[in-house]
C-alpha cells in the first residue's frame, strides 16, 4: 500500500458575488458615475462601464479617473452612494437560489469570496436572502486589505482551517480564476456574468458553465 496520503475530497465551494450570484450593474455603474460627477469629471454617457464589475473597486476607480482626480476621493464618494442604496440596485441571477440549495443539500460548504468590500457584501447577501444558504462571506476590508483576490483566498483558507485541495472557486472574471490557480484550486468560470469565454479560458478555467443550473453537476464532477 502506498504511504502517500489521498487528496482531500472537494468539500467547499468559494463563490464570487458580483456577476456570479447577483447582477450589480445598475448600482455599481451608477455609483461610479455619481462619484465622477461630484469630482467634476463625469464619464461620457456613452461609455460602457461594465468592465468595472469584477476587479477591486479601488483599482477600477484609479483607472477610471486617471490623472483627473484623486482616486481615493472617488472611492469615498462611490462608497457613500453605493452604501446609501446603490447596493440594492441589483438582481439575483435566475437559478442561483436553486443551485445553492442543491449544493447545500449535497453537503457542500458555500463561502462567498468577493472583491466587493466585506461590509457591503454582507449587506448584499442579507438583502437578497442568501445568508441562510452560505457558511461565510469574505471580502476586502475598507482599508484595502485583501483587495488582491489571491490574498483574500489565502485568508479564507487560514480562517476556515480549509485545505486548498478541498475547495474550488466559481466566478465570472479572470481575477477569480487566476486567484484559484495561484493556490492550485480548480476554477469554474461562468458565462452569465461579465467575463467572456476567451477571458476565462485564457485565465485557465477548469470548467466553463452557461447557466447556474449547471453548477451542481460541475461541482459533483470535481468531487468524484
Amino acid at each position: 500500500m502506498s504511504s502517500r496520503s489521498a487528496s482531500p475530497r472537494l468539500t467547499t465551494i468559494l463563490l464570487d458575488l458580483d456577476g456570479t450570484l447577483v447582477d450589480p450593474a445598475a448600482g455599481i455603474i451608477g455609483s461610479c458615475r455619481h462619484a465622477l460627477e461630484q469630482l467634476g469629471c463625469p464619464a461620457d454617457a456613452a461609455d460602457d462601464l461594465r468592465w468595472l464589475i469584477g476587479p477591486p473597486m479601488r483599482e477600477s476607480l484609479a483607472r477610471l479617473v486617471g490623472c483627473r482626480a484623486d482616486p481615493e476621493d472617488a472611492l469615498r464618494l462611490y462608497r457613500a452612494r453605493y452604501g446609501g442604496g446603490g447596493l440594492t440596485e441589483a438582481s439575483l441571477y435566475d437559478g442561483v437560489i436553486e443551485a445553492l440549495a442543491t449544493l447545500r443539500g449535497r453537503g457542500f460548504r458555500l463561502i462567498v469570496c468577493t472583491s466587493k468590500a466585506r461590509v457591503f457584501a454582507e449587506r448584499v447577501v442579507e438583502h437578497f436572502g442568501l445568508a441562510d444558504q452560505l457558511d461565510g462571506v469574505y471580502g476586502p476590508e475598507l482599508d484595502g486589505r485583501f483587495d488582491d483576490k489571491g490574498d483574500l483566498m489565502a485568508h479564507i483558507f487560514a480562517a476556515e482551517a480549509l485545505s486548498p485541495g478541498a475547495a474550488c472557486m466559481v466566478g465570472d472574471r479572470k481575477h477569480d480564476i487566476l486567484a484559484a490557480a495561484r493556490h492550485g484550486v480548480p476554477g469554474i468560470g461562468v458565462l452569465w456574468g461579465y467575463g467572456d469565454e476567451a477571458e476565462l479560458r485564457q485565465a485557465g478555467a477548469t470548467i466553463i458553465l452557461d447557466r447556474p443550473a449547471d453548477l451542481p453537476a460541475a461541482c459533483d464532477s470535481l468531487s468524484a
